[in-house]
């Protein structure tokens, strides 16, 4: 029996793409647009950050992730909605005194960061598990603001999407799940060939799944060019998959792709071609232990 495969669709990132690319969403309607699109393309969930929509850059603002969901939930679409909680955590050392923080950085406390989620409670939000170094940047999560992050997040009776980096971020989640911080069956993110992260290898895949506990389930993408190869492996491998404009520009070598949405038709081609299916968001509800869509997700963490 082919296996349902969820695809998550993460339409427009943090990073200083939209320079690159004339169709990187950057208004919340624009980035609500590119969502509904998705899911007509087979896209099972979104993966949403907001943009400044005057400079494009990244941004921490309530109002516009308000903005996205409603005209999403408004529009009927059925995908299921995850949202980012990784804004505020890059550290940069002033050049005069490398204990403070200099251009570029973004420190936030951790319950501001959650903010979003707990007023708007999305189906899941992503919960970033570890510090790295991240291209030139220091990118921040330890354990204290993690726990705090955690326990906000499932109050409001969300469930967290483990995005982990690298081999030590993945026993770092484990003890948080051990110690009660996460509810089983936990959902890990396989984040792989970010600088200077775990690489998108089938060996680094492969290692990452292997170290995850029994119960879990789990979703992997690679960046760039190896958005594609990572959809084939992770999908072999029983994970789910990721694809969309945060991680990678191009529909193949050199051709920028026009939507979000081909490289979620790209993703489906992938999956269908090695006799796996695309999950509907029904199903992915029941896959991942969701409420049905419409119904309290705090009344019902509460009641179990």
């Amino acid at each position: 029996m082919a296996r349902k495969i969820l695809i998550t669709c993460a339409v427009t990132g943090g990073g200083d793409t939209v320079k690159k690319h004339p169709g990187v969403p950057v208004t919340p309607e624009q980035i609500a647009r590119a969502v509904i699109d998705s899911r007509k393309a087979g896209a099972t969930i979104a993966h949403i950050h907001v943009r400044d929509p005057k400079t494009g850059g990244p941004s921490q603002e309530v109002k516009y992730y308000r903005e996205v969901v409603e005209r999403v939930r408004d529009s009927g679409s059925d995908i299921l909605i995850n949202l980012t909680t990784g804004p505020g955590s890059r550290f940069v050392p002033s050049d005069d005194n490398p204990r403070l923080g200099g251009p570029g950085t973004t420190m936030t406390p951790p319950l501001e960061r959650v903010r979003h989620v707990v007023e708007l409670r999305p189906d899941l939000c992503s919960l970033d598990v570890g510090s790295m170094n991240f291209g030139e940047t220091g990118f921040v999560n330890i354990p204290s603001h993690l726990r705090i992050m955690a326990k906000a997040i499932v109050d409001a009776g969300v469930k967290p999407e483990l995005e982990v980096f690298d081999t030590g971020h993945v026993m770092l989640a484990r003890r948080m799940i051990e110690d009660g911080y996460i509810a089983r069956p936990p959902l890990f993110q396989l984040c792989l060939g970010i600088p200077w992260g775990a690489p998108a290898t089938p060996e680094a895949m492969r290692f990452m799944r292997d170290l995850l506990p029994a119960d879990a389930l789990w979703a992997g993408f690679g960046i760039s060019r190896m958005q594609f190869p990572m959809v084939a492996q992770a999908a072999i491998l029983g994970g789910h998959v990721r694809v969309g404009f945060e991680d990678n520009l191009y529909i193949e070598q050199g051709v920028l792709a026009p939507s979000n949405a081909a490289l979620v038709e790209r993703a489906v081609r992938i999956i269908e071609s090695l006799g796996e299916q695309v999950a509907e968001p029904a199903e992915a509800r029941e896959i991942l232990g969701l409420p049905a869509r419409g119904a309290n997700p705090v009344t019902l963490a509460k009641a179990g």
